[in-house]
Order: structure tokens, then sequence, then C-alpha cells
């Protein structure tokens, strides 16, 4: 083989590694924000009849079950050296998939609360697996000057998918969307993690180029596992899912709020919002690639803070015809800067050994954790009898708070170490 040869197969198999990584994050990311959080809410409520109280604490159960078991495995992996290994890593990742897809079937068929139980904490292990083995492969198939444009790309696929495709958001739609994707994608990962293949050869060796193995935000090379700021990013990023979810649970149960945008009959408004999605996610992409974190943060969050307020400003000022499209346009630009950070942000942070904790950490914790403890209290705030005005009250009070604690953070005192400190003795 010549050394054109060479390199024209190690472009090709980037390029195959960049498909899969894409291709394998957004179908994912579609499954758990309509499948799993929208679907089983409405498993259990309308075809189950439970009580919101019990659907509040089977969601929190889920996510607790699935945190937990992420950052158990995430740590499993960083200890065994499994997070090195690619190969392995698209085995465990087929496990995963042929799990979810037998479960994705199951779930329109429960028949009581035990059987929903039982279908949650199979879930929650098999989510758990899954986090840490695919967000781990960003080290392995996203160099990290690509990771923002990767990230937008899988975020305008899902958010500019599910508007369009989501007529109507219950279980049995949701579970027959799943069932076409997903043993396609079963045949495809199975053919690379169990079959010889170049391309996997080529992959597997690709973290150890420092384009793909140091991420764009460590500092002196040193992982970030246990550093003040890798805490304060995923308290910061629970924080933004939490507010959104909190919100958006109940925004969805209000008429005003949904039945001209996101649940339209007609598909010209749900259309619409999908193409604002891609767009937003591709600003979000260059603003995460060019701009430093603190600089980043501050302008995602401080946009969703303004957009969440202007979304339920009409439940005190009384409803305007600019409700029906013109809002949730702000709401989806929002939603698409923050999404874009979660998918690119874990690796930025992490060398190819650390991978597999930091993203169970940030993704697990943060987004998941949130994600459902969110919807558990939004589902316990309306069995309460919680006024819609009250509870968007509370959500927008949450996002300015986190925003200002976020502006406020820089003057926070910062831990000088050593090195740091004998240079400043010197000069």
């Amino acid at each position: 083989m010549t050394k054109f040869d060479s390199l024209k197969n190690q472009r090709l198999a980037s390029a195959v590694g960049y498909l899969l990584f894409v291709g394998m994050m957004a179908v994912g990311y579609y499954y758990n924000i309509t499948f799993v959080q929208l679907g089983l809410v409405d498993l259990g409520e309308r075809l189950l009849h439970l009580p919101e109280g019990v659907m509040a604490r089977q969601m929190a159960g889920m996510a607790l079950l699935t945190s937990l078991t992420a950052v158990v495995f995430g740590l499993l992996m960083k200890k065994t050296g499994w997070v090195t290994r690619f190969r392995l890593k698209l085995k465990l990742a087929f496990l995963v998939v042929a799990v979810q897809t037998l479960l994705t079937w199951a779930a329109p068929n429960l028949e009581n609360q035990a059987q929903l139980s039982c279908w949650i904490a199979l879930t929650a292990l098999t989510l758990g697996v899954g986090v840490p083995v695919t967000f781990s492969m960003t080290v392995d198939l996203i160099p990290a000057r690509s990771r923002g444009y990767a990230a937008a790309v899988i975020t305008g696929l899902v958010y500019g998918m599910a508007p369009a495709l989501s007529g109507n958001w219950q279980i049995e739609t949701f579970s027959r969307q799943m069932l076409w994707v997903m043993p396609l994608g079963l045949l495809g990962l199975g053919w690379l993690a169990f079959f010889p293949n170049p391309f996997v050869d080529i992959l597997s060796e690709q973290h150890l180029d420092p384009r793909y193995g140091k991420g764009r935000f460590l500092r002196d090379g040193k992982p970030a596992i246990g550093s003040r700021r890798l805490i304060g990013l995923v308290l910061i990023m629970f924080g933004i899912f939490f507010v959104d979810s909190l919100g958006f649970l109940r925004i969805i149960d209000t008429p005003l709020y949904i039945h001209n945008n996101w649940l339209s009959e007609g598909l010209a408004p749900r259309l619409f919002l999908g193409v604002v999605h891609v767009l937003a996610a591709w600003i979000a992409g260059v603003l995460y690639t060019h701009l430093n974190l603190r600089s980043l943060f501050a302008w995602v969050f401080g946009i969703f803070a303004l957009v969440h307020f202007m979304y339920t400003l009409e439940t005190r000022i009384g409803p305007g015809l600019s409700i029906s499209l013109a809002l949730p346009m702000l709401y989806a630009v929002a939603v698409s800067l923050y999404t874009v950070i979660n998918f690119a942000l874990w690796a930025d942070l992490s060398t190819p050994g650390t991978i597999s904790l930091n993203a169970a950490l940030g993704v697990a914790l943060s987004g998941w954790t949130a994600t459902f403890l969110s919807t558990a209290l939004a589902l316990r705030w309306r069995l309460g009898g919680m006024t819609l005005d009250r509870h968007l009250s509370l959500v927008d009070a949450l996002a300015l708070l986190f925003f200002i604690a976020l502006l406020l953070s820089p003057f926070l005192p910062r831990k000088i170490n050593s090195h740091q400190r004998s240079g400043d003795e010197q000069s």
C-alpha cells in the first residue's frame, strides 16, 4: 500500500467515524427526549391510568438509577482500561441498543404498575451503561476542533426532526418510529463490532492522536476529574436541564402554549420550529468553537433565562397573537444552544483515559438526573394544584438565579497551586 493509499484510507475511516458518531448520538438523543421523557408519562397516565404521584416517583427513580449506573460503569471503564478499547465499546453499544430495542417494543404492551417498574429499572440500567460507552467514543471519532460542529449536526438533526415527525406525543407513535430505526442501527453496529473491518482498526488508534485525545479545555494536559471547574460545569448544566424540563413539562399541558405550534395539526408550524432549531444549532456550534468557557456559558444561560421569561410572560399579561410561533421560536433557539454544549463539552475536559467517567458525571448527573427529577417535580406540583402562573414564575426565578450565579463566578476566590505561587514569588 502506498503512502497515498494509506492517507486515503485514513480520511475515509475518519469520515465513517464521524457519520457513526453523529448518527448514533442523534438517534439516542431523539429516543430520550421523545420516547422516554414524553412517552413514559403518556404510557403511565393514559394507558395504565396511574396517578401523577406514582409517575413522579417512577420518573425520579429512573433518573437516580440511570445516573448511578452511568457513574459506576464509567468508573469501571476507566479502572479496567475499557475506555480506550474502541472495538469493545462498539460491542457494548450493540448490547445496549439490542436491549433497548426489545424494551421499546414491549413498552406499549405493559399492563400494570409492577410491569412498568420492572421496565423502568431495565431501561435505566441499559441507558446508564450507554452514556459512558457512547460519549466516550467522542475521543475516538471526533477531533477536538470539530466537536462543536459535530454537536451542532446532532442537535439540528434531533430538534429538526422531532417537531416534524411527532404529530402526537403518544407512546405508540414513538415506539413505531424507533422500531424503524433501531434495528438498522443494530445491524450497523454488529457489522462494525463483530466482523474484521479495516475502518475499525484505524478508528481504534485515533484516540492516540493529540488532535482527538487532547480535550480543548484541558489545562496543561491534565484531566479534570475532581476539579472544581468540572464540578462547576456539571452544576451549570444541571441547572439548564432542570429549568428547561421543569418548565416545559407544564407548558405542554397548557393548550395556549402547545396546540398552535409544537402539537399543531398542520405541518408548517412544526416544520418552522424544526428549521429554527437547526439554524440555532449551527450558531451554537460556531459559538462553542470560538468562545472560551465563561463567555460561552454566559451567552447561553443568559439567552435561555431571558427567553424562558419571555415565553411565559403571557401568563401574567394575557394571551396575544405573538404566542403562537414567535415565542416558541425563541425557545427553540435557547434549547439548541445549550444542547450543543452538552454533546461537545465533556470530551473537551477529558483525556482518552478519563472520558468515560467525565461523560458519566456530566451527562448522567446534569442531563439525566436534572431532566427526570424535574419531570417528577413538575408532576408533583401539578398534582398539588399549583397554578400555571406560580409554576412558571418559580422556573423563571431559578433560571435567573443560575444566570446571576454564573455572572458572579469570576469574583469567587480561586485556589492557587504551588507552581503558580512559586512563579509569582520569583516575579
